[in-house]
């Protein structure tokens, strides 16, 4: 269950959706994402994201980056 205002982190790939971006979920399913700063390098990529649950699918991120696995 997602709750508005709760802080979320998550891994999956960044596709481009529509106008916008989303990530398509590891665990499945998929989030919009609100973002500052439009991040054309980690399209179609594996990223880890967090951020804000600001309404029902949507998250305002405050970061993404590459997805670096844990050693």
């Amino acid at each position: 269950m997602t709750v508005i205002g709760s802080r979320v982190e998550e891994t999956g790939t960044l596709i481009r959706d529509g106008g916008g971006f989303a990530l398509r979920r590891d665990i499945g399913g998929r989030w919009k994402l609100d973002m500052h700063r439009v991040p054309v390098d980690h399209v179609e990529k594996r990223v880890r994201i967090s951020g804000i649950i600001v309404a029902q699918g949507l998250i305002d991120v405050d970061t993404l980056g590459p997805d670096r696995p844990l050693n």
